[in-house]
């Protein structure tokens, strides 16, 4: 009996040890995982960056990456007053490129930053750095991008495609309703100015111009599509303003422009044709922040 107690004994050990062993292997093969690299084609050339990142820090383009639902630990205080983000940065710190000390503490394995920002080299020395030029890239090729770095292109690529189809259905629709040559403009708010937008500029420009095929205005045309966005005064908002007009309103301005006779009188206002966003959460071109931009202009066009 004895005998027998101290075989079942050893052969529990042996049991525990094996699956002690299995688990330490698992571990090994996750964290080995976690360490693969690959090597991206940066614009700045390639560079090794993990297969698999576990602590993105994001200077720039952090709406691009949480649409691929990067493990992000730090983000851009911009992006982070994005109430369109609010859920999905729960929990992350916000960072910039002065503060080297809170990155270093973050510990990242991947940081993305904008080609303009100081600190390149020493952010390097931290982590593997990745670069963006802003505009360098249309806003559908910098989101394919974003997924070849974080190794889910495909996933990226399938958004594009899908958005695209979206879109092009969304646009057909809204000019079969308000016609062809309808114009839209996109205008915005400021302290003592306005701006009107080109075709690349965020605020649903991209998605109302090239996504959907809409019209701007000629004045638009001819001072805001190559610089992409002009600066105005108030007593030209009827110039500026479209049969439709997307009004970019900053909750933290002035804003009662829109109780004055010269905004009333306008066409598209008396024709209750201007559809308001939140400056806050329009000011990028990633998949967030347009798939909400084309919800709300389908509902804005097609329910009116």
């Amino acid at each position: 009996m004895k005998k027998l107690y101290i075989s079942c004994l050893f052969l529990f050990v042996l049991i525990l040890g094996a699956c002690g062993n299995n688990e330490s292997a698992k571990k090994d093969t996750a964290t080995e995982k976690e360490k693969e690299t690959f090597t991206y084609q940066s614009e700045t050339g390639p560079i090794e960056v993990p297969k698999d990142p576990q602590r993105v820090i994001a200077l720039t383009n952090g709406p691009n990456a949480l649409a691929l639902d990067a493990n992000i630990v730090g983000i851009d205080e911009w992006t982070n007053t994005n109430p369109l983000f609010e859920e999905k940065l729960k929990g992350v710190e916000v960072v910039s490129e002065d503060n080297l000390e809170k990155i270093i503490e973050l510990e990242p394995d991947l940081i993305i930053a904008g080609s303009y920002m100081k600190n390149i080299d020493k952010l390097n020395e931290i982590a593997p750095t990745v670069v963006y030029t802003w505009g360098k890239l249309d806003y559908l090729t910098q989101q394919t991008e974003i997924g070849k770095l974080l190794n889910k292109e495909t996933e990226a690529k399938e958004w594009v495609k899908d958005f695209q189809e979206r879109a092009k259905s969304a646009g057909e629709a809204i000019q079969a309703k308000i016609g062809e040559d309808a114009t839209v403009s996109v205008i915005e708010s400021g302290d003592k100015e306005f701006y009107v937008f080109g075709n690349n500029y965020a605020r649903g420009t991209e998605v109302l111009y090239q996504a959907m095929n809409l019209k701007m205005p000629d004045k638009v045309q001819e001072l805001a599509l190559e610089s992409g966005i002009y600066t105005f005064s108030s007593e030209m908002l009827p110039e500026f303003a479209g049969d439709y007009v997307i009004l970019s309103k900053n909750p933290e301005v002035d804003n009662s422009f829109m109780e004055t006779e010269l905004w009333k009188n306008i066409p598209a206002v008396k024709n209750n044709q201007v559809y308001e966003i939140n400056t806050k959460a329009s000011t990028y071109s990633d998949p967030i922040t347009l798939d909400y931009l084309l919800e709300f202009f389908e509902e804005s066009f097609l329910s009116n």
